[in-house]
């Protein structure tokens, strides 16, 4: 067997690894457009300020986000919020507080965002058992698995945007019944979904116990005087509560890439100095 030979029969095979691994994965995620990606992507303080509306008047019912404080909100590079916005946006909450008269008191900016359930059991008693996860760093603990040979080139473009871009695919991924592309189960019986179950693209096993949580023109966005107007759709939704989450999971997103495009320049123009150092040491000398 010569080389033409093997290397064929490996790109072969590689091919049908991909492809099996593109159909159990089922749909195809799409790789959204973010603005914080690539090495000089920056959040778009905009488009959080309405993730965070998305966030707070539909997701907040179910979802905490225990990690963030309100005072995150006004941080640079994140919502862009004043301390006076936040202020008043502690103060419509409580927290809980053992030392306050009767266990709770008003929440103040250096508080955690509270959560939506007061243990664990009762999040579940809520939800039929199922334990609806913490948002703080979902969008990182989330990501879109690329067959190969395409992963390789993630590391060439840099791309991190998985979280976002898998969050994005399963807000705009249900269906109102079982479509007829559904796979079927694995001794050939068409897919059937349990009581209480909702069918999802992109959801792991297509059966997700979360009803859909985004419709249009839910959720009435404020825009300001000046800016765009921005359509009410399910897609919007998802693309800009996915951008808040990935904020929330890596909100110095913005000064990580500014560090290392200056530690990569250093190291450009270190190792051309060095060079030169070394040219200029060993020349005339013969080797």
């Amino acid at each position: 067997m010569n080389i033409k030979t093997i290397l064929s029969a490996l790109i072969l095979s590689f091919g049908m690894g991909a492809a099996a691994q593109a159909a159990e994965a089922g749909v195809a995620i799409e790789k959204q457009s973010w603005s914080f990606a690539g090495i000089f992507g920056t959040y778009d303080e905009n488009q959080l300020q309405r993730g965070f509306q998305v966030y707070r008047e539909v997701c907040a019912s179910c979802h905490g986000a225990r990690l963030i404080a309100f005072r995150n909100l006004a941080e640079a590079g994140g919502p862009g919020f004043s301390e006076e916005q936040v202020k008043a946006l502690a103060a419509e909450y409580e927290v809980a507080d053992p030392a306050a008269d009767g266990g709770f008191r008003t929440a103040v900016p250096a508080d955690r965002w509270p959560s939506p359930f007061a243990t664990e059991q009762d999040a579940r008693d809520a939800n039929g058992g199922a334990l609806p996860p913490d948002f703080s760093v979902l969008a990182k603990a989330r990501g879109v698995s690329d067959p190969f040979p395409f992963w390789v080139f993630n590391y060439f473009t840099g791309y991190s945007e998985g979280g976002p871009d898998y969050i994005h695919a399963l807000l705009t991924g249900y269906h109102d019944e079982v479509p007829e592309t559904a796979p079927h189960n694995s001794d050939g019986t068409p897919f059937e979904l349990a009581e209480g179950k909702y069918y999802n693209d992109y959801f792991p096993g297509h059966a997700i116990g979360m009803a859909p949580p985004l419709q249009d023109e839910l959720v009435t966005y404020t825009v300001a005087e000046g800016q765009a107007e921005v359509p009410l759709t399910v897609d919007q939704y998802a693309t800009d509560v996915a951008a808040f989450m990935m904020w929330m999971a890596e909100p110095h997103l913005a000064g990580r890439k500014q560090t290392g495009f200056v530690v990569l320049l250093f190291l450009v123009i270190f190792a051309g100095l060095m060079y030169a150092t070394k040219r200029k040491i060993w020349a005339g000398i013969e080797h």
